[in-house]
């Protein structure tokens, strides 16, 4: 099975990355373009015996090491 995992700051965390692309998007002539929140985004390849294995699995590596919980959600999907 594939994993596509989301990984993005929580709201209300500042994200100095974003506010740079945004702030170049604006020297490039984007004027429209508002906010920008950067986060990351992984492929994963699971071998399970199971779909709710899976999710258990995924759910424990963004806890563990994927995401950083205090200041970072994520969100997962997995494709059949």
């Amino acid at each position: 099975m594939k994993a596509k995992v989301y990984i993005t700051l929580k709201k209300g965390v500042l994200d100095p990355q974003g506010k740079a692309v945004m702030g170049a998007l604006g020297t490039m002539g984007y004027r429209e373009v508002k906010d920008v929140r950067v986060g990351k985004f992984m492929e994963i390849e699971v071998d399970s015996p199971s779909r709710q294995k899976a999710e258990e699995r995924l759910k424990e590596m963004c806890e563990k090491l994927l995401a950083n919980t205090v200041i970072e959600d994520y969100r997962f999907e997995i494709l059949p």
